[in-house]
């Protein structure tokens, strides 16, 4: 594996993906991994359930870039996890999210060029394709600056790439927790009947970004295929013996995600389990991707619109 032997950091360490690909990355034989997070407290808490000698707890936030030059010093992989990601919370600090999720990113990618890291992938989210809330709009900047930012690396060795993806079953903050908790109540909340979303486990997720290191040339944005759930049956699944109400649709939520849009998909290529969407830039050499294939005029990637489902039965088998 490409992180055997390697020093590896992530920001927002702490967090489920981070926890998930931290135990991942040990097990591949990494040499180093830097946690970077801000929160103390679970810092703290990360520790007592690590204990491995090749950890390294850093302070820090990816607002404050002399923070990451200082964070960054040896390292050779940067997985790029941190992110302001509620979307209520984004819509009401919005310059909040602005600071942490675009400043934040230009931040980690003068970073890594100064620094030498060898390879970065950012997360990226569903919510960043044709998006309606903050959030979204953030993270598409992000995922913009990302791919560009190997236009002006030069001779450096460093390069980055975006893996984009849905919704992580149980992850901190997600619906599934949420309803589980409420459950207690004997009713469920739910915005829109209609309502469909992507979906993806953690291991899963943590595979991805994996596989997409070893793949990446610089520029890429991957887009693992992944099933859809309608939210009535995610719901039946998590509390049958509730009652639903209907509380209608929130602002900046929409009533299905997408991946992949028409635009976008011009210039994609397909894969048995994934896709990747190349960049529109010159130094981009179509000798990058020769194998998959092109999709068809007028393809988009949306969660209502999957070809792969999953059922009442296979979400109680996930959770």
């Amino acid at each position: 594996m490409l992180i055997k032997d390697k020093v590896v950091l992530v920001t927002g360490g702490t967090g489920s993906f981070g926890k998930k690909f931290t135990k991942k990355a040990l097990e591949l034989g990494v040499k180093k991994i830097i946690v970077f997070s801000r929160d103390e407290l679970k810092q703290y808490e990360m520790k007592q359930e690590f204990k491995d000698e090749r950890i390294r707890f850093f302070i820090g936030d990816v607002r404050d870039k002399d923070r990451l030059y200082r964070a960054f010093d040896g390292v050779d992989i940067v997985i790029h996890a941190a992110a302001m990601k509620h979307v209520d919370a984004c819509e009401y600090n919005p310059f909040e999210a602005v600071k942490t999720n675009i400043h934040g990113a230009q931040n980690i990618i003068e970073a890594a060029i100064d620094r030498g890291v060898e390879k970065v992938i950012a997360l990226s989210t569903d919510k960043a394709c044709s998006p309606v809330n903050l959030y979204g709009a953030t993270k598409l900047a992000s995922d913009k600056l990302f791919v560009a930012a190997n236009s002006y690396v030069g001779d450096k060795k460093t390069r980055f790439a975006v893996v984009r993806y849905g919704n992580v079953v149980g992850s901190r903050g997600s619906v599934v927790p949420f309803f589980k908790k409420i459950r207690k109540a004997g009713t469920v909340p739910i915005t829109d009947e209609r309502m469909t979303r992507f979906w993806i486990t953690l291991d899963q997720g943590v595979q991805f970004v994996l596989d997409s290191l070893e793949r990446m040339h610089g520029g890429e944005i991957f887009v693992p295929k992944i099933p859809s759930m309608s939210i009535m049956d995610l719901a039946k699944a998590i509390a049958p013996d509730c009652k639903l109400e209907i509380m209608g649709i929130r602002p900046g939520e929409k009533l299905h995600e997408a991946m992949i849009m028409e635009d976008d998909a011009r210039h994609t290529r397909e894969f048995d389990t994934y896709y990747v969407i190349q960049p529109q830039f010159s130094w981009w050499s179509r000798d990058y991707v020769t194998e998959g294939k092109s999709l068809p005029d007028g393809f988009s990637y949306t969660s209502d619109n999957n070809t792969d489902w999953l059922t009442i039965d296979d979400l109680k088998e996930l959770i």
